[in-house]
């Protein structure tokens, strides 16, 4: 009978959990006057902080691995010790983390402590642990863990506290688990966005002229281009209007949406303009509320969709900033919808409709929801809750997903749904966010006139399907490799004549190509045939059209598809492969 999954997650924990003590045990041997910190099991491995009497390097891990396999042979065994305050601290009193820790434990916690020991029963190391951890090492293979890598870490995440030394592993229950991952983490490597980036010029970051800054290459200006047209073209087909709004406003904005109480840490220090502060904005919400309020508005205007491309600006300190992913500048798919108490809930189901839709479209199929619920400090009506937390799963529910509650997850001023989508390598994305909003409305007054006559407030909601497009593109870079669909990728077809005399046949075939508003490059240079070929599959075109002098006498292109796969016949009339290809780009088709 297999073991469920929650019980193999479980020994998983334990024996990473171990394999950490064993590597501090280890580190202590090989540098003596080592200080320890802490060493928790963490998804797919472990950690552990050290202070250090040296730095050490990559170089050090494999001395580091081979001591570790000699603890694992000597048949230790890890052994629970409860003890008193006082003799904690007496077995820890030459390590100032331990002390620190101990000290900060509530009056009521007993004090544990895990002892590393050998066959005879003598104790050959020991850390204040609150487990668990495996019972001995024999349940841990020596050939199913390995030292990944070396980082920095603040003592308890504080940039005041001291510099330690973090090294991470990862263990599994057998070796054929480990290669398994290892393999899996090198996909992740040829994937990984910042690589593709590069090697197909999409974009760049210049820390010189700013940190956490995206600048947008041609090829990745043509994709995105082209996924705004497509996000333009679907919002519209869905009764959403486009706004555009201001960079920078008066901070009351952002006093009065109460952003500058709860979220000033992330935003930029105001600009003094005509004597007052004006501030780069964090979010587009409160530009929505004014055109709102430019006007008033009545049962029969609503409901409002309002959807901005909007370029927001929040500050991330330098240690989290990561290629697209975390960044200081972006621009979100941000969108409000205003409605009245009755059209909510199909409002909601709507919204998430719309999102499921557009990520097919890109290819992502495993999608799950989250129901983010009431937090301990919130505003807003306990009703308005209840209906608005209801209305939320209903939405859920209807579309057939799957989904967990994300308990007191919401934010101060309502509950949420978020979507997590799964891309080809099986990691989970946090994109889309649906958020009730019973907060705004109030602070900025907003009202319409209901049709009994009276001013009632409107229901807010705040939308975001992709996210940011910063953030989005690179889960599509890693998603597809960089071998994109042919509707998004910078370059769709490559002409490439087999010889320099054919280089006009090639600039005719591109024309008529291009004229079907299809992107196309003619290799025109003194380059070999082959290295063509090889160069665009670098690039990842979808396709590559050879001409020749049976082409040129023909009106015909041979087609070699990137993942050299036939495309039915390979001769083809260039007006034949131009409305194959016009087509698979209309139909946003993720297969070739």
């Amino acid at each position: 009978m297999s073991e469920s999954k929650e019980n193999q997650q479980e020994k998983l924990e334990k024996i990473r959990h171990s394999v950490s003590h064993v590597m501090a045990q280890a580190v202590t041997r090989l540098f003596p006057g080592t200080k320890v910190a802490i060493g928790p099991s963490i998804e797919k491995g472990f950690y552990y902080d050290f202070q250090l009497p040296r730095p050490i390097t990559a170089e050090d891990l494999p001395a580091i691995e081979g001591e570790m396999k000699k603890i694992l042979d000597s048949r230790q065994d890890f052994v629970r010790v409860v003890v008193s305050r006082e003799e904690a601290r007496k077995r820890f009193a030459d390590e100032p983390f331990k002390l620190e820790l101990i000290d900060g434990l509530p009056p009521d916690e007993e004090v544990s402590v895990y002892e590393n020991r050998d066959p005879e029963g003598n104790t050959l190391w020991a850390d204040l642990c609150r487990g668990p951890h495996a019972a001995n090492t024999r349940e841990i293979h020596s050939g199913a863990f390995k030292l990944m890598n070396i980082a920095g870490a603040f003592w308890r995440g504080d940039e005041k506290r001291p510099m330690l030394t973090r090294i991470y592993g990862t263990a599994w229950e057998n070796p054929k688990d480990l290669k398994a991952y290892l393999s899996f983490l090198e996909e992740v490597e040829k994937r990984d966005h910042r690589r593709v980036g590069r090697e197909m010029d999409l974009y760049s970051i210049h820390e010189e002229a700013g940190a956490g800054l995206i600048y947008w290459h041609p090829n990745g200006g043509r994709m995105r281009v082209a996924i705004e047209n497509f996000w333009r073209q679907e919002h519209y087909r869905n009764g959403y209007e486009i706004l555009y709004t201001p960079h920078i406003g008066k901070s009351w904005l952002w006093e009065t949406s109460g952003h500058l109480g709860f979220y000033k840490g992330n935003m930029y220090s105001p600009m003094q303009i005509d004597n007052q502060d004006y501030i780069i904005k964090p979010m587009n919400c409160p530009f929505h509320i004014m055109i709102y309020k430019n006007k008033g508005r009545s049962y029969r205007d609503l409901p409002l969709r309002w959807a901005e491309l909007g370029t927001v600006y929040r500050y991330e300190r330098s240690g989290v900033l990561h290629g697209l992913l975390r960044v200081r500048g972006f621009t979100q798919d941000d969108a409000h919808i205003f409605c009245t108490p009755d059209q909510i809930e199909d409002e909601i189901r709507e919204a998430l409709r719309f999102s499921l839709h557009l990520w097919k479209v890109f290819g992502f199929k495993d999608i799950r929801a989250y129901l983010a619920t009431k937090p301990a400090e919130s505003v807003g009506e306990p009703a308005r809750w209840d209906q608005a937390l209801e209305s939320l799963r209903k939405a859920v529910t209807a579309e057939g997903l799957d989904y967990e509650i994300d308990e007191g997850g919401g934010a101060f001023y309502g509950p949420k749904i978020d979507l997590k989508i799964k891309d080809a390598l099986g990691r989970e994305w946090q994109m889309t966010t649906i958020q009730f909003d019973f907060n705004e409305p109030e602070r900025f007054d907003m009202t319409f006139v209901d049709a009994d006559g009276q001013h009632k407030r409107p229901y807010m909601v705040h939308r975001a399907l992709l996210g940011s497009l910063e953030r989005f593109f690179g889960v599509l870079i890693e998603h597809f490799g960089g071998a994109f669909p042919v509707w998004i990728a910078p370059e769709q077809i490559a002409v490439i004549p087999v010889a320099e005399s054919f280089n006009a046949y090639a600039k005719q075939v591109a024309a008529e190509l291009k004229a079907r508003d299809l992107r196309v490059t003619a290799e025109l240079g003194g380059e070999r045939m082959n290295a063509k070929i090889r160069d665009c599959q670098n690039r990842k075109i979808p396709y590559m059209l050879v001409v020749g002098q049976r082409e040129a006498g023909e009106g015909t292109v041979s087609v070699r598809r990137r993942d050299g796969k036939p495309l039915g016949t390979s001769a083809m009339k260039v007006a034949e492969f131009a409305d194959y290809a016009a087509a698979k780009a209309e139909s946003r088709d993720v297969e070739l």
